[in-house]
């Protein structure tokens, strides 16, 4: 067998290998119902969205609704944002 006839194999799992990984979200549960998304820097607002949105969903509500929004001393999460599952 020549390596011929797997290098075609070779790269297409070698570009898959390389691919941008997903931004890591912080995600947490207030006391009072809220969700937390610790937003990592240079994400948008509508990528909190998505990710509050699919906890409150596991919660059994539809909607996720902005709260608020303050900024952290944190260097990994410099933003938190604030949602009410409705």
């Amino acid at each position: 067998m020549k390596i011929t006839t797997y290098l075609p194999l070779i790269i297409v799992f070698s570009l898959a290998a390389c691919g941008t990984p997903e931004r890591e979200f912080g995600v947490y549960k207030q006391s009072d119902g809220a969700i937390g998304v610790h937003a990592p820097e240079g994400s948008k607002e509508s990528e909190t969205q998505e990710i509050a949105l699919s906890e409150c969903k596991k919660l059994g509500k539809q909607n996720a609704v902005a709260a608020g929004s303050r900024k952290t001393v944190n260097d990994r999460f410099p933003i938190t944002y604030t949602y009410i599952c409705r």
